[in-house]
């Protein structure tokens, strides 16, 4: 009996030491070395780390009002903005018993993304993200990465993009004859132009239309949402094991449906080489994509998991960037309107009534510093998650 008592005992306390070594003891021995060296950042809280803090300086600053400013930094990132007032732009914060380093120094930011000895690689996505992305260009790294940017790049050189303005053109003038009839109406141009870079990118990407792309678009914004609202929910110990809360069963889902509905799309391309009602899979992206799914060369050939994943990056990052990018300019040209009527002028003058083509967009300069200028001011994305390999020293 007492030998009974005791093995169990010994296990618990087995993994009761082993528990505390992986969320304290490793967590506050990492932050006494950083600290040593003179990397500052917000103390290490048990098991939580800072995620607590994090999330609700993002409530208080998502509920303070609205201004018409470019200062957008303290509200949408309100803890990066803090702690690098507070400990200066190199810090250390936690989320959960992951200690992560958060660098703005431009020289340092250099030296880690250069990552000439492969000692930055990309960060571990979290499963939230790799549902939303899968393993495509975004998530790769190494000789399969180059396989798959050789691929993508072929989608931008000169002729494929001047091939794809008669396509932006009607998609705009669809968009532009719908507003005629809000003239003197406020408009969500966030939403409209969701809606254009979605058509946009279903007829000149995929070859189809917005309508049968929609439930691709509805689901990947599902998924967008449900990784932002658990980019600092920690997981505890165990539980998160041996239970999958509703977001991550939601998530999944999703993501299944996608395949499903790609896959939908890519069987009617097959079937239409197989019927004998087209010659090829076709020479937008997506036929880029099914013709390496049935490539006889094993090292040139995508599996079907790699074609989805590349379909679902080109939809999130396609639409999410320009997206964002077009409504940013609308918001600016209409509190300058200075810089709008010049922008005006120059069309006017570059193109008179006529249609937009590619060798008169390259004489927009005004144009082209607005986009650039917006893109300073509110960029895609607010930094670049890589890991440390191996031990490394910086020039920190």
């Amino acid at each position: 009996m007492e030998l009974l008592i005791l093995v169990p005992c010994s296990l618990f306390l087995i993994a009761l030491i082993k528990f505390l070594y992986d969320y304290l003891w490793v967590p506050l021995s990492v932050q006494h070395m950083l600290n040593s060296q003179g990397i500052k950042g917000p103390p290490y809280r048990f098991i939580h780390g800072n995620n607590k803090e994090i999330i609700k300086m993002r409530k208080e600053a998502m509920s303070k009002p609205k201004a018409l400013t470019h200062d957008m930094f303290p509200r949408l990132q309100p803890h990066t903005h803090s702690w690098i007032k507070e400990y200066g732009k190199n810090f250390v914060y936690w989320n959960g018993v992951r200690a992560e380093l958060v660098i703005s120094e431009a020289e340092l930011v250099k030296e880690v993304m250069k990552n000439s000895e492969n000692v930055f690689p990309k960060a571990k996505p979290s499963v939230y993200a790799s549902n939303l992305l899968g393993n495509g260009l975004v998530m790769i790294e190494g000789e399969k990465w180059v396989k798959h940017r050789k691929l993508t790049n072929r989608v931008f050189h000169g002729e494929s993009l001047k091939n794809m303005t008669p396509a932006v053109i009607a998609s705009v003038e669809t968009m532009l004859e719908k507003w005629k009839g809000k003239e003197g109406k406020e408009i969500e141009v966030y939403q409209e132009f969701r809606l254009l870079t979605s058509e946009v990118i279903s007829r000149t990407i995929f070859g189809s239309s917005y309508l049968e792309g929609e439930k691709i678009f509805v689901m990947l914004n599902k998924l967008s949402i449900i990784m932002s609202r658990n980019l600092f929910n920690t997981k505890i110990p165990l539980i998160s094991k041996l239970w999958k809360p509703a977001d991550l069963l939601e998530s999944e889902r999703l993501a299944n449906e996608i395949q499903d509905c790609v896959m939908k799309i890519v069987k009617k391309r097959e079937d239409r080489v197989v019927n004998g009602e087209a010659d090829s899979f076709g020479n937008d992206f997506l036929g880029l994509l099914v013709n390496a799914y049935h490539d006889l060369d094993d090292k040139n050939r995508l599996s079907m998991e790699d074609l989805v994943a590349e379909c679902k990056t080109f939809y999130v990052a396609g639409q999410e960037t320009v997206n964002g990018l077009l409504a940013w300019i609308v918001f600016l040209l209409s509190i300058h309107k200075d810089w709008q009527e010049k922008a005006r002028r120059e069309v006017i003058e570059v193109f008179g009534n006529q249609n937009p083509d590619s060798d008169g967009i390259s004489k927009l300069k005004i144009i082209t510093m607005i986009i650039y200028e917006t893109l300073r001011l509110y960029g895609p994305t607010n930094g670049l998650p890589r890991r440390v390999a191996r031990e490394v020293q910086s020039s920190y």
